[in-house]
């Protein structure tokens, strides 16, 4: 991430005061609270949210640290205080995250014959094992044949969204995209009005058939652990569960952004549909 990448905060201002009181206002955290799990004292929290006081490189990962702030925007406070960001973006391909990298094949592999992804925080296809791509091609066609609007996008909910893409074999679409539009909007509320995730909501939003009412966050949903996927076409129905796991908290933007999403046969005909397909694609 550049050094001069601009801050933008999630509530009117630019600097760190409204920042942090931003987000301890998302923790659910009073400054007294803040104060006792941090050792800062009470007053001096006041004045770094009003501005009065101006953080320290320490305080800043202090305060990052004890409201569990998102790396990217922890990098991002940091250059509101005025400091370099300390947590790097690299891509997958990076020779030293080649061993994260080999680390997620292994775990797609093992997930064989049932389909893997990795996506990054907007869902940008970074990793797929060989069932997801058999599941995709089955459903779309190979890649270069695929509906114009929806060739050579690796954004799945995009994908899943689009009338040309996954959205007329998603059986319960109006659940699986209300739950995925769901993952977009808590990160335009972390990023602000000028991040990618809400330039990403205002371009699905135009997308024909989604509901007015999903172009706004609901804040009663709850998430479930299981999200159930039922996908039909040329008289197959497939009956999916997916899961999602991520990194725990690693010290780097990209790791910590990343989501392993495994997908699960929810009765014998959909595995042994998947069963049959991996064999047929085995020499």
């Amino acid at each position: 991430m550049s050094a001069a990448a601009p801050f933008v905060p999630t509530v009117v201002g630019s600097g760190f005061g409204e920042a942090l009181r931003y987000w301890r206002g998302r923790r659910g955290m009073s400054q007294l609270a803040l104060s006792a799990d941090s050792g800062i004292s009470q007053r001096h929290i006041s004045f770094l949210e009003s501005g009065r006081a101006q953080p320290s490189r320490e305080m800043v990962l202090k305060m990052g640290l004890v409201l569990d702030i998102p790396l990217r925007q922890r990098n991002l406070m940091l250059l509101a205080a005025g400091f370099a960001p300390l947590y790097r973006e690299r891509s997958l391909a990076d020779p030293e995250l080649r061993s994260v990298a080999r680390a997620l094949e292994l775990m797609m592999a093992k997930q064989e014959p049932y389909p893997a992804v990795v996506v990054d925080r907007l869902w940008d296809l970074a990793m797929a094992n060989g069932a997801a791509s058999r599941l995709l091609d089955w459903l779309l066609g190979p890649p270069e044949s695929r509906a114009p609007a929806v060739q050579g996008t690796r954004n799945l909910v995009f994908a899943m969204l689009h009338p040309q893409g996954l959205r007329p074999y998603i059986v319960n679409w109006p659940q699986v995209a209300a739950d995925l539009l769901q993952w977009i909007h808590r990160e335009a509320m972390v990023e602000g009005p000028q991040g990618a995730a809400h330039s990403m909501l205002d371009e699905l939003a135009r997308l024909d058939g989604v509901p007015a009412d999903w172009r706004m966050p609901n804040l009663e949903a709850r998430g479930t652990p299981f999200l159930p996927l039922k996908l039909s076409k040329q008289g197959v129905e497939l009956n999916l569960f997916t899961t999602i796991t991520t990194l725990g908290t690693p010290h780097d933007v990209t790791l910590h952004e990343l989501r392993i999403e495994c997908f699960y046969p929810s009765d014998d005909a959909t595995a042994r549909w998947f069963e049959d397909a991996s064999r047929e694609r085995t020499p």
